[in-house]
């Protein structure tokens, strides 16, 4: 008997589980290492390998055959990241290998364990636990990682006490070693907090003093009989956790700081270290600037090798910086004549106007692999080649696609428009090889048209009932956003819109809208929200419906739309029916930004600036201050375990409207955290918003 599709979507976490992921490519192109589950309702991941003479994968790391606890033992540091990187899967959710990809470590509860990619064989090691981000050294002599705030090194080749040692003790329980802080996580996309040198004889360790950081109390009313969680959370305009960097002997034998301008540069973005040297990259508070700085690591002195600057502020992009194989750097530019992100080596543009970048993966000898997108809703696996100055693109159709390479075998994975599911597929000189998703497909095949709305040609997806004809009338309108900085929802792939679908199976005609402030469009659009993140964005989902309903005139009821959305997707929905009640008639807000003094540093700051200095911004993109208008039924769900967006949010906005004698309706859900990740939660949610929206519209 089939499953209805919210449980489905539950159970596969999205449809995400046995999708593989987070290759590793054999140097010397034998294998492939890869991260799987087993099925698509798994939710226990495993080390894999694929033979790439023979075509056959074997499994080399079971988190079942292994005798350790459930997930219920992970560390505190562990949760966090898998948090952070909004991880849905549990076992072995990460791994780290040596220059030859012949060993891995990884983690299970806390515990260590070491794996031969080619024998198979797997043993823990006598690490101190609970283990945390453990990373092999280049030679694959030792294995670095994280336990109690500090890093510690483990020899493969020694044995004893000394096998196994502190580098750097933590001054106080307010400082850590080898840790990355909330903002490099959540905002910076940098979920590490050390790197080995490339001969395996010292380390580049970040120590984070979160001692000037605010606390923020997380409690679970459910069950009063639990302590509440303390969190160092840096609130717009409050002060940052202090984040230096340490260069460390292996060996113990000597540690010094390395020096730059902290007061001006306090943010640590990344940092790479090859065989052309050591390299950091700091960004400025107002991050309208970002140093790369070069290190000497015998005295931790820096010398600057490049600077970014932009009056607005700078983008971080991933994989940069790197290095070709003559030491020239890789970084980027924001191109104003073309409007256009551009990837540079020694400082000139390499790659054309028009083909916006979206992520270095690799540069190897004169070739940089990167994804790019010249559309918006699509993004595409391209390499660059110095040696003959041109740019090729490595993959066709309309999609979304990534990569990896090593030597002459290259990676590729890609979802569709015209498929269901992720495809990955290994290219070397042995030909090509396919390496299986085992993800489920649900039982619905998304009847999407993507358009193109308005003047500014905003990218937007309309999907109707299956079946659905002009005869059977105008449908209610239900818009899902998310609308804001960071994140598309309007893509080329098939899977971005089975959740639609089925809502629209329900008796919908849902429109999806990327207006300003998305990313893919050039620097230009994205910086159009600068100041301001409400109107401009809440302006282009209003011309989306619009000229959605023109080009459906028998179709969207423009007299009963609807407006659902998740995190800044919440703060647009909410927003929509505080401002636009004309045009639309009921919100679902999910974890919505009530009260943008309340976010982080990093991205607020960002698009509003500094509280102290433009507090204006922070009241007009405030939803608060518009609680006294509402007259449209409204529904706010908050997980009260969430300590990205806080749950203060939608407790202040509805204090505030209650205070303006406004009624609305909150779904608390205790022990939910931001991804809501929890299978019954998920389910219920669905069901929960479409009655909602049907009693309502």
């Amino acid at each position: 008997m089939s499953i209805s599709y919210p449980r489905q979507s539950a159970r596969t976490r999205r449809f995400t589980l046995g999708v593989p992921r987070a290759f590793q490519i054999a140097p010397d192109g034998s294998f492939v290492a890869f991260l799987r589950t087993k099925a698509g309702d798994d939710p226990v991941t495993c080390l894999w390998t694929l033979d790439l003479a023979s075509g056959e994968e074997r499994l080399i790391a079971d988190p079942a055959a292994l005798d350790v606890p459930g997930e219920e033992d992970l560390p505190p540091e562990e949760k966090a990241r898998r948090e952070r990187a909004r991880e849905q899967a549990g076992g072995i959710v990460g791994y780290a290998v040596d220059r030859e990809v012949r060993k891995a470590v990884f983690t299970l509860a806390g515990q260590l364990f070491l794996t031969d990619l080619r024998s198979g064989e797997v043993r823990a090691l006598p690490a101190r636990t609970p283990v945390f981000d453990p990373r092999l050294d280049p030679a694959g002599r030792r294995v670095a990682y994280v336990s109690g705030r500090t890093i510690r090194v483990l020899s493969l080749q020694e044995t004893g006490d000394d096998a196994d040692r502190e580098l750097i003790t933590p001054e106080s329980d307010q400082v850590s070693y080898g840790l990355a802080e909330f903002i490099a996580a959540e905002e910076m996309g940098r979920m590490r907090g050390y790197w080995w040198s490339p001969d395996g004889a010292a380390l580049l360790v970040a120590r984070v003093d979160e001692t000037p950081v605010q606390r923020w109390t997380i409690a679970d009313p459910a069950n009063p009989d639990r302590g509440a969680h303390e969190i160092a959370y840096p609130a717009a305009g409050t002060p940052n956790a202090i984040v230096s960097l340490v260069l460390a002997k292996a060996d113990g034998s000597g540690k010094v700081g390395v020096a730059w301008d902290r007061g001006e540069f306090p943010y640590v973005v990344t940092a790479a270290w090859d065989r052309h040297g050591l390299v950091i990259v700091t960004q400025s508070r107002d991050q309208r600037a970002q140093r790369a700085l070069s290190v000497d690591p015998s005295n931790g002195a820096t010398s600057l090798l490049h600077t970014l600057h932009d009056p607005v502020w700078t983008e971080i992009v991933p994989g940069v910086p790197a290095r070709t194989g003559d030491g020239a750097l890789v970084w980027h530019v924001e191109d104003a004549g073309t409007d256009t992100r551009r990837i540079t080596v020694g400082g000139e543009p390499v790659t054309p106007g028009g083909l916006q970048v979206r992520a270095v993966l690799g540069v190897e000898g004169s070739r940089i692999l990167f994804t790019g997108a010249e559309e918006p809703t699509e993004q595409h696996v391209w390499s660059y080649d110095g040696a003959t100055g041109r740019t090729e693109r490595l993959t066709e159709g309309q999609g979304v696609f990534g990569g990896a390479r090593s030597g002459e075998v290259t990676v590729i994975t890609g979802s569709r428009l015209d498929r269901p599911g992720t495809a990955v597929e290994v290219r070397g000189p042995a030909g090509v090889r396919e390496i299986a998703s085992r993800a489920e497909t649900p039982d619905l095949t998304p009847r999407v048209e993507l358009l193109r709305a308005g003047k500014s040609e905003i990218r937007t997806a309309v999907l109707l009932p299956t079946g659905w004809k002009p005869s059977d009338g105008r449908l209610p309108v239900l818009m899902d956003p998310y609308g804001g900085p960071h994140a598309q929802r309007v893509l080329a792939v098939r899977r971005a819109y089975y959740e639609a679908q089925w809502l629209a199976d329900q008796g919908f005609a849902v429109v999806i809208a990327d207006g300003r402030g998305t990313p893919s469009r050039g620097p230009a659009w994205e910086r159009s929200i600068h100041h301001d993140m409400a109107t401009p964005v809440l302006e282009d989902q209003v011309t989306a419906l619009e000229d959605a309903a023109r080009r459906h005139p028998g179709a969207l009821d423009l007299d009963r739309v609807a407006i659902r959305g998740w995190s800044y997707g919440g703060y647009l929905a909410a927003l929509a029916v505080l401002r636009r009640p004309d045009v639309f008639h009921a919100a679902v807000a999910g974890a919505p930004v009530t009260d943008w003094a309340l976010y982080d540093t990093h991205y607020t700051e960002r698009y509003l600036g500094h509280p102290d200095e433009e507090p204006a911004n922070y009241t007009a993109n405030s939803l608060i201050q518009d609680a006294g208008r509402l007259e449209r039924p409204l529904l706010l769900i908050h997980g009260l375990a969430d300590d990205n967006v806080v749950a203060a949010h939608t407790l202040r906005l509805s204090g505030a409207l209650l205070a303006g004698g406004r009624p609305h309706t909150v779904l608390p859900l205790s022990g939910v955290t931001h991804m809501t990740p929890q299978e019954v939660v998920a389910e219920n949610l669905l069901h929960f918003q479409v009655d909602f929206l049907r009693r309502n519209l």
